[in-house]
């Protein structure tokens, strides 16, 4: 008798910095979600898929829980609400440094959520045996549902046993997504991810949260892609952060964002990148909505 097929959606929330998009990337395999030690850095639910002749799982990537600030975080936000609300297996992610009552509030859901619940402490490597040991024990009062998995994402540490109680834990159900897809984003989508990748990585304190990257033309020839994103920014003082001195400091973002997109989309590309100040973006729920952070 064949095997029944399984798949569902495994949906990874937690605090900012905790390491979930390098938990997400771990076990998808590819480079889905972009990764830098800033927080916030997650701003959109990103699917990957894996797929096998048995199974099918559908792991989403999401913000960083926090207490918004204005209404792009509060989208942020309901990108985690939702998650929380359409998974099969909820991975909580936290580690071995952060407060383990921060936004106590998602803690509570979880012993209330009908859906198994994985509670992977993640950072291991940054932590003794025995500290970890205590942390479970103290999690286990928290979460008493949950099954507590340590890793260390970045190094695929244990990585294998949080596979096998997810494959364990999926229902049999028949695949949500064709075998062959990897992600449920456009290609478009990734090239303004890596751009905003950049950002994060090449400028200090507040300009990162203050961009949103729109690519405008996305064309494909025989030789390559041909992008044209903007960077919106918020004040004209940014714009000329982001620029910098002779048009230098946007020159490295590009050539660094180029290099990552021709590496990602296995493809030369041409990438052209304007800077416009656009004031209210963050507020503004049409442009919210036209990045694709509200939902229909």
């Amino acid at each position: 008798m064949s095997k029944a097929h399984k798949a569902g959606f495994v949906n990874i929330i937690g605090n900012p910095n905790v390491g979930k998009s390098t938990l997400m990337n771990a076990l998808v395999g590819e480079r889905l979600s972009i990764i830098t030690s800033k927080a916030q850095t997650t701003r959109h639910r990103i699917m990957g898929i894996v797929s096998s002749e048995d199974y099918q799982i559908v792991y989403s990537d999401t913000p960083g829980i926090l207490k918004p600030n204005y209404k792009l975080q509060e989208s942020m936000m309901d990108f985690v609400d939702t998650a929380l609300g359409d998974a099969d297996i909820i991975l909580y992610v936290t580690d071995v440094v952060e407060n383990i009552t921060k936004n106590r509030e998602y803690i509570d859901k979880l012993n209330v959520l009908n859906v198994p619940v994985i509670l992977v402490i993640n950072k291991i490597d940054k932590s003794t045996q025995e500290e970890v040991k205590q942390l479970m024990t103290r999690w286990e009062q928290l979460v008493p549902k949950a099954y507590i998995i340590p890793v260390c994402a970045l190094e695929r540490f244990n990585l294998e046993s949080l596979f096998d109680r997810i494959l364990e834990l999926l229902p049999e159900s028949p695949a949500w997504f064709d075998k062959e897809q990897l992600t449920d984003k456009s290609l478009r989508f990734f090239a303004s991810e890596i751009i905003r990748e950049k950002i994060f990585l090449n400028y200090a304190k507040e300009i990162p949260y203050c961009t949103e990257v729109v690519v405008e033309e996305f064309t494909e020839s025989e030789e390559r892609y041909h992008i044209r994103a903007i960077i919106n920014v918020m004040r004209d003082s940014q714009k000329g952060i982001i620029i910098g001195n002779k048009g230098a400091a946007l020159k490295r973002t590009g050539t660094q964002a180029r290099l990552d997109m021709e590496e990602f989309f296995e493809k030369k590309v041409f990438l052209e990148l304007y800077v416009k100040v656009d004031p209210d973006w963050r507020e503004n729920k049409r442009k919210l909505k036209q990045f694709g952070y509200i939902q229909e």
